[in-house]
């Protein structure tokens, strides 16, 4: 946002940098340049890991627990509370930039989230989830249509450099739109598919509806991939909720299928919102690898034989069945992780947050803390927002230093930061096969980062803030980045077409070469190589 009421910065050749706009750094420039600059780098990336641990571990089990107390359905869930898990870092950094740097650092991260999150993810999926995925159609093009849609309003909305309350209001609603579509998802998907609401969703019975525990039931699996359950009938189930026994399935599916395959499978129904099931679907398989360590050093799994499983063969317990030390046991900072040299150092490295967080935000997931998901729910809140000011303010610094705008540091370093957690989990699942589960989500979830992520920071500031007022989009170059992001969308879906709607190597190299076309073409629009776009940034001696 440019200061207009300052007569000196609008006759400056230069535009004045956002790293004034927080406070001074214990460094001076000179100091940064002969390498002080590297701590800025470790305490950025530091931050990128609180973030994920806070939003994976705090945030998201909160916002899991309100759906649940509002009893809203999976898709709706999705599209809400858990997107808003998801993509936090980007919304708090959006903010950030709004408020307090006055500057593009947030729309440059939720642009270059957005093609991370498509290209870069995609591309990882491709290359090595090891084995052709095909990917469903309708789930495509829906989230490809309405984030094309949003791009475009995006578009329009900054071509002027100027964004105005009604424009931000339209975003909005947009949102709100897209809540109502995923509200009737499967209706619509039934219906462009020629089905109607009482047949089989693509091919593929799935066993439902369960009553106290312990009736047989119906329901649709809408993944056409794995059709486990194809020949399974109703049985006795004993367990609460909408999760399906996984011993019995195993009973009653093909032989060949081995634990995580199943296991993975039943975890990614549409009882789950996309955020919940790909991660969920990821931790599933670092446990069962974990599990088979253990086996191999003389540590069995807890097996069933009753029929009322007590535990999973993956470790995973059943809600009711935690005794206290085992409550103590989940998530606790003060025993070593199960696993090899690489999870211990891992652990060491991120101690300190884990502590913090353990000592300052009850962990709803646990059960004696589950009653207080709103207290866990607005503490996570303020970490991630404490956490996302720091990150802000190291990028800044770095990229001051370095001599690189704010909208490049956006778009390559705070992007793919805050997306890696959401690459790993996707790279995770894609090498189990689920490579359609990740795809869908990485486009699903940018719907949410620019109609929300960009919407209600500039909402809050034109019509709460300060009524009637405009918020200025500084780069002329951003415009063109979000053209190419809405190339990149469309050559994506023109290339998963060409392809037959498989997720394979050759996809995959493809999208990763769109990603490294982007960003050449951003950071060469960002330095008038092309064409003047933007003044330079004020620089102070060394």
């Amino acid at each position: 946002m440019a200061v207009e009421d300052d007569n000196e910065t609008i006759e400056k050749n230069c535009s004045e940098p956002a790293v004034h706009e927080f406070p001074e750094d214990i460094f001076t420039n000179r100091e940064r340049t002969r390498g002080a600059v590297l701590l800025h780098i470790f305490a950025a990336t530091y931050m990128f890991l609180a973030l994920a641990i806070v939003c994976d571990d705090y945030f998201v089990t909160s916002l899991e627990k309100i759906c649940e107390k509002l009893h809203l359905s999976e898709d709706v869930a999705g599209a809400t509370f858990m997107a808003a898990g998801s993509s936090a870092p980007e919304l708090f950094a959006s903010i950030i930039g709004v408020f307090i740097t006055h500057g593009d650092v947030g729309v440059g991260t939720i642009v270059g989230s957005a093609v991370f999150n498509i290209l870069c993810i995609i591309g990882v999926c491709g290359i090595f989830a090891g084995q052709v995925v095909y990917l469903t159609r309708f789930a495509v093009f829906r989230d490809s249509f309405y984030y094309t849609l949003s791009v475009v309003a995006l578009i329009v909305f900054i071509y002027d450099g100027r964004i105005v309350w009604w424009e931000s209001l339209i975003l909005m609603v947009m949102y709100i739109g897209y809540i109502v579509i995923m509200k009737f998802n499967t209706s619509m998907q039934n219906y462009f598919s020629g089905k109607d609401d009482k047949g089989v969703a693509n091919g593929n019975a799935v066993i439902s509806e369960l009553e106290d525990g312990n009736a047989c039931y119906e329901q649709f699996w809408d993944d056409p991939t794995w059709p486990l359950l194809s020949s399974v009938k109703p049985t006795k189930m004993y367990t609460r909720g909408s999760v399906v026994m996984v011993d019995e399935m195993m009973n009653s599916s093909p032989p060949n299928y081995r634990f995580p395959e199943a296991g993975l499978r039943v975890m990614i129904t549409n009882h789950f919102g996309p955020k919940t099931r790909l991660r969920m679907a990821s931790r599933l398989i670092i446990n069962e690898q974990q599990r088979l360590m253990q086996a191999s050093n003389g540590v069995d799994g807890a097996l069933v034989s009753d029929g009322k499983a007590d535990t999973l063969e993956n470790g995973i317990m059943a809600e009711d069945k935690l005794t206290e030390d085992e409550d103590n046991e989940l998530s606790s900072p003060f025993s070593l992780p199960a696993g090899g040299v690489m999870n211990i150092l891992k652990f060491i490295f991120s101690w300190p947050i884990l502590v913090l967080l353990y000592f300052t935000v009850p962990n709803c997931a646990k059960p004696r803390w589950e009653r207080f998901f709103m207290l866990s729910f607005f503490l996570s809140t303020l970490w991630i927002a404490v956490f996302s000011y720091f990150m802000v303010w190291m990028v800044t610094i770095i990229g001051y230093t370095l001599g690189i705008p704010d909208v490049i540091m956006g778009i390559t370093f705070l992007a793919a930061g805050t997306s890696v957690p959401d690459c790993i989990a996707s790279l995770i699942v894609a090498r189990q096969g689920l490579g359609d589960m990740a795809v869908s989500n990485t486009i699903g979830s940018n719907v949410f980062d620019i109609l929300v992520g960009l919407g209600v920071p500039w909402g809050i500031q034109t019509m709460a803030v300060n009524y009637g007022s405009v918020v200025v989009i500084n780069s002329r170059g951003l415009v063109y980045s979000v053209v190419l992001l809405l190339g990149s969308v469309a050559l994506t879906v023109l290339g998963i077409h060409v392809n037959k709607w498989k997720l394979d190597f050759k996809l995959g190299m493809y999208v990763l070469i769109l990603y490294g076309v982007f960003l050449c073409f951003s950071i060469l629009i960002e330095y008038n190589v092309f064409t003047f776009v933007n003044l330079p940034m004020c620089q102070e001696g060394l």
